[in-house]
């Protein structure tokens, strides 16, 4: 209970100071503030439909998967190999991180080790296997290359800390 207190209090003094701050853009320059919101409803609206979809995902995925096939796959029983498996997956997958940590707390609940998860969350905003064209294009083979290949190094490496310090 206190914990949802604790997170509850964060929220409401997150969007007090997200508050406070629009008030001041307006108060600045209200037309910049009005355009720049147009903006980001935009973006809301055009990210909303692939979020919707990542969440009906997420809520099937833990559905059909019962904790002891998540413990079995990505738990403590798993070892090294359930790391691996899920900084692959983070690798690959493309999912905004507001949705990957409610999809990581369920993982966890569902019997994942805190290692797994770490390695899920840091190689999910960390490598990029989908923006692999992207990157490729803009920074080069060998930047794109190196920067992937120690991202994914590194993400491992803050897991087993992570696991060591949970």
């Amino acid at each position: 209970m206190l914990n949802f207190i604790k997170s509850y209090l964060t929220a409401i003094i997150i969007n007090l100071i997200a508050v406070a701050w629009l008030i001041y853009s307006v108060v600045r320059n209200k037309s910049k503030t009005k355009k720049s919101l147009k903006i980001a409803l935009k973006a809301f609206i055009r990210t909303l439909p692939g979020i919707i979809i990542i969440i009906i995902f997420i809520g099937f995925l833990l559905g059909f998967l019962p904790p002891d096939t998540i413990s079995r796959v990505v738990g403590e029983q798993a070892g090294f190999l359930g790391v691996l498996v899920t900084a692959i997956l983070g690798s690959i997958l493309f999912i905004p991180a507001l949705i990957s940590f409610p999809l990581a707390s369920s993982f966890l609940k569902g019997g994942a080790s805190v290692m797994s998860v770490a390695a899920f969350i840091t190689t999910l905003t960390m490598v990029g296997v989908v923006t692999l064209p992207l990157e490729l294009r803009e920074l080069g083979k060998k930047i794109t290359i190196l920067r992937n290949v120690f991202s994914f190094v590194f993400a491992i490496v803050i897991a087993l800390i992570m696991e060591t310090i949970l």
